[in-house]
């Protein structure tokens, strides 16, 4: 049996892992795609202390070297239940049955989709979810990004890059993106704002051809004539395994106290997964910390 089971490979399992590593507590982390989660796909990041500017991608692969240097055990697997509600925690994946005194939940958050008609004809065929994994795809194209917040406005500066032209597209008449980041976007030619406005369809014979709009306080609508489509308009936490399982708020995410703490004993929850008011790298991995700490106070009482 593992002392510690951590759900989830991204800043905040990766470092709930380096501390209950160097806690020498027996654990075991479970991810079943890829480490890094939503970072990975993030081009540079200049808000993380120490770092004048770093790519997601290099920041997760410091991560991962650390960890494995601390002998941390990382399983790829793809978890199909969990029961975690009595004192012994089991988690079922598609190769075996894991079994730990305590765990912790950090399985991240999935990107929205837009809910429009034909999004799903077009997901890989002019539709992405992410800039820097497709953004050289598209250049001396015309693309749009739907959305107003950092990650809409980080992956337009980026795909500028490539695009000869990058729309904004978003709901609101002004940005929810950190000033530094709305300054940039504002100063770029190749960028222009389409306020006020959400996408109703996307239409084309073999890929994304045009955009259907709707003004949302006039109701107009138009079409807009593009080549690629990023959406960037927020997540959904990945919770279904623990529905009905942990207290989740209203949008889904997990409830937990300050102590990453959720209403079962010896179940915490870490990052974006998690109710809080700002899902950040640095916060995560503050998350992961935090619970890899207390984890171990729990298990340690279990033990006596």
């Amino acid at each position: 049996m593992y002392d510690l089971i951590i759900l989830g490979g991204g800043p905040a399992g990766l470092t709930a892992g380096l501390y209950a590593a160097r806690s020498r507590l027996k654990t075991v982390l479970i991810e079943k795609t890829y480490l890094g989660g939503q970072i990975v796909n993030t081009y540079q990041l200049e808000n993380y202390p120490g770092y004048e500017e770093i790519s997601g991608a290099d920041l997760v692969a410091k991560m991962e070297a650390q960890v494995r240097r601390h002998g941390l055990e990382i399983v790829m697997e793809d978890v199909e239940s969990l029961d975690i509600t009595g004192d012994v925690k089991k988690v079922k994946t598609s190769n075996k049955t894991y079994e730990a005194k305590a765990i912790i939940l950090a399985m991240g958050a999935t990107p929205k989709k837009l809910g429009v008609p034909n999004e799903d004809r077009f997901i890989g065929a002019g539709i992405s979810f992410c800039a820097t994994c497709d953004g050289a795809f598209y250049r001396d194209a015309t693309v749009a990004v739907i959305g107003g917040g950092n990650t809409a406005v980080e992956d337009a500066l980026y795909l500028t890059k490539f695009a000869k032209k990058v729309y904004i597209i978003h709901r609101r008449n002004e940005l929810r993106a950190t000033k530094i980041e709305q300054e940039k976007a504002f100063a770029n030619e190749k960028i222009e704002f389409i306020w006020d406005t959400v996408v109703v369809d996307v239409e084309g014979e073999y890929g994304v051809e045009r955009l259907k709009l709707k003004n949302v306080k006039t109701g107009e609508e138009s079409t807009l004539d593009v080549e690629g489509v990023f959406v960037a308009i927020g997540y959904s936490p990945n919770t279904e395994l623990v529905k009905g399982i942990v207290e989740l708020d209203e949008y889904g995410y997990i409830m937990t106290d300050d102590d990453m703490r959720t209403n079962i004993p010896g179940v915490f929850a870490a990052g974006d997964i998690r109710h809080k008011s700002l899902r950040q790298v640095i916060t995560a991995a503050g998350d992961g910390a935090t619970a890899a700490y207390v984890a171990e106070k729990y298990i340690d009482s279990v033990k006596k």
